[in-house]
């Protein structure tokens, strides 16, 4: 802060030390090991264990006068906590993470000048710019999406465009037979597998790429489409209302669209609902991110019955919303409560009337959905949680198995589970904890086992969903494609980096059509030889955890801020 006595100069090498070591052990783990508990302590440590260190050399070894020191720490203190209190709201937490080694940076950097005015300076600009610009949320690798305070954000640009106006008038009756029939139903297709049978197409993308049919704006969400007839069904966030909406498939422009107040936001992931409606028997299911479950008539949009999750349940809104897609069995509709109470976490309502007909068990944190499966000859429904994964019986909720695997301290699970013809599941974790197989039996007297097979570190997925093809699971290995042998767990390659993005297999071809965390499409050879990238396309802008579907030799891809279809070749 001021120059000291010649005889006694300021010791700055700890202070240059123990800043470059927290900008690496900010930056560094996330970019190897993305979503890793090294990402994660390495981010937590640099901005609490190496400030507690810069504070110790700076009181006890800097050799800086004494009320420099005590006046260093003050000014610290108090500018970083009024720059946290006069953020955004959705910077506060950029403002703790590296917001803090960044200033123990421009802190120490600035005593090489050696003048009060200079490091008084330097910590407010440091500080306080903080205070100028938002965060549109994050990537999967925690890496902001910075902006002007004051710019006007993607949901606003698009509430004041002609993008945003309803449907002029009400949605026009479509014929029977395309109210009941649906080529992609819901959350992964109709499998929930994310496998396109019976699908191909020329993967020559450089004499003949997919061409546009259509794009427009969308309002913000993170959940897919189910396709409903010429109906392309979905959810955004429209200001202080949550709106289901349909657009027409070949044109883009809206059909009908239904409004209901709710509005749901965190800094991390932004606003917007996070899951994908469920077409069945002429009518869409939907969940909202606040708890609110409806169901409406598919060809007009208006609505049958609806209900709120949180007050069936029991419930508080997760901390990333509610992101269970509903799933229909027979002549219920299911979804998870995560954080209900125990034994009310699967709540089944009846198609007809909307009312509670059971609930189930399926404790803990989860943002996966309900899963339909067909194990031992027994159909049952698959729910994976941070506490492990469950079977239930989808008439009466009743718990047929368990397996316990706890991430502990509140963690969530965020993928689906991957059904094997033999019975062996594949339950995807993140947070370094990769993908174990287990194995589910019955001895035909209601008595079930569960055996775990192996735990593999070659795949861990966070919300990006694993295919399995011909003895090979593929997935995301933070944001990393990767495929490891089912039989033994072992990686057999890994390559392409496509941030946290999503992936569909075309198993005739042995093709996998990726949709980067960036926007773009790309085609990956689904063969445990070795990764091979075969074709590559910008497809959408901006951020895309989005699942993609295909229908009909169509896919249609959407994210945050716009939605578009492309024609695939062949």
């Amino acid at each position: 802060m001021t120059e000291p006595s010649p005889s006694r100069p300021l010791r700055l090498w700890p202070g240059v030390a123990i800043v470059a070591l927290q900008l690496i052990a900010f930056y560094v783990p996330g970019y190897l090991a993305p979503a890793s508990p090294a990402m994660f302590f390495g981010m937590m440590g640099s901005f609490t264990v190496g400030t507690l260190l810069l504070f110790i050399w700076w009181l006890f070894f800097s050799r800086a006068r004494w009320s420099d020191r005590l006046g260093g720490i003050a000014l610290l203190i108090v500018v970083h906590a009024a720059a946290f209190l006069l953020a955004d709201p959705s910077a506060k937490m950029v403002t703790l993470a590296p917001g803090i080694p960044w200033l123990c940076a421009v802190f120490v950097g600035s005593l090489f000048v050696g003048r009060r005015a200079v490091t008084v300076v330097a910590v407010l600009v440091a500080s306080l710019g903080w205070t100028l610009v938002r965060t549109d949320g994050v990537t999967g690798t925690m890496a902001s999406a910075y902006a002007w305070r004051w710019s006007a954000t993607a949901e606003q640009r698009f509430l004041s465009s002609d993008a945003s106006a309803a449907p002029s008038g009400p949605a026009a009756a479509s014929e029977p037979a395309a109210a009941e029939t649906s080529a992609w139903p819901g959350f992964r297709g109709p499998g929930r597998d994310n496998v396109l049978d019976g699908v191909t197409i020329d993967p020559d993308w450089s004499r003949n790429p997919p061409q546009e049919i259509w794009r427009r704006p969308v309002g913000p969400g993170w959940g897919s489409f189910a396709l409903v007839g010429n109906r392309l069904c979905t959810q955004e966030q429209r200001d202080e209302n949550e709106v289901v909406v349909c657009y027409d498939a070949g044109t883009g422009e809206p059909i009908w669209l239904h409004a209901y107040p709710a509005r749901f936001w965190e800094a991390l992931g932004g606003v917007g609902p996070r899951a994908t409606p469920t077409y069945h028997g002429g009518r869409l299911y939907t969940l909202g991110a606040t708890g609110v479950l409806n169901c409406l008539d598919a060809v007009t949009g208006r609505p049958a019955w609806t209900r709120d999750l949180t007050e069936d349940s029991g419930a508080r809104v997760p901390d990333w919303g509610f992101a269970s897609s509903p799933l229909v069995v027979d002549d219920l509709v299911v979804v998870h409560a995560a954080g209900a109470p125990e034994g009310r976490a699967v709540v089944a309502y009846e198609l007809a009337s909307g009312e509670p007909r059971w609930f189930g068990k399926a404790d803990g944190a989860s943002y996966s959905s309900p899963h339909l499966a067909t194990i031992d000859g027994v159909r049952q429904i698959v729910m994976i949680t941070g506490e492990g994964a469950f079977g239930l019986v989808p008439e009466t909720g009743e718990l047929l198995w368990e397996h316990e695997w706890s991430l502990g301290a509140g963690g969530s699970r965020v993928v689906q589970p991957a059904i094997l013809a033999d019975g062996g599941i594949l339950i995807g974790t993140s947070f370094g904890m990769g993908t174990r197989r287990i194995a589910v039996s019955s001895d035909g007297q209601g008595t079930w086992t569960v055996d775990e097979g192996w735990t593999s570190q070659g795949l861990k997925p966070y919300y990006n969903d694993l295919v399995v093809h011909r003895g090979t699971a593929y997935g995301f290995d933070g944001s990393i494609l990767a495929a490891i042998d089912l039989a033994t767990g072992e990686r057999v390659w890994k390559g392409g980096r496509y941030g946290n993005g999503q992936m569909l297999l075309l198993p005739e071809q042995d093709l996998l059509l990726v949709i980067s965390e960036k926007g773009e499409l790309a085609l990956v050879r689904a063969k445990p030889e070795r990764f091979e990238e075969v074709a590559r396309m910008q497809a959408l802008t901006g951020k895309t955890w989005n699942h993609p579907i295909v229908a009909d030799g169509v896919v249609y891809v959407r994210n945050d801020q716009e939605a578009a279809a492309y024609r695939l070749p062949g």
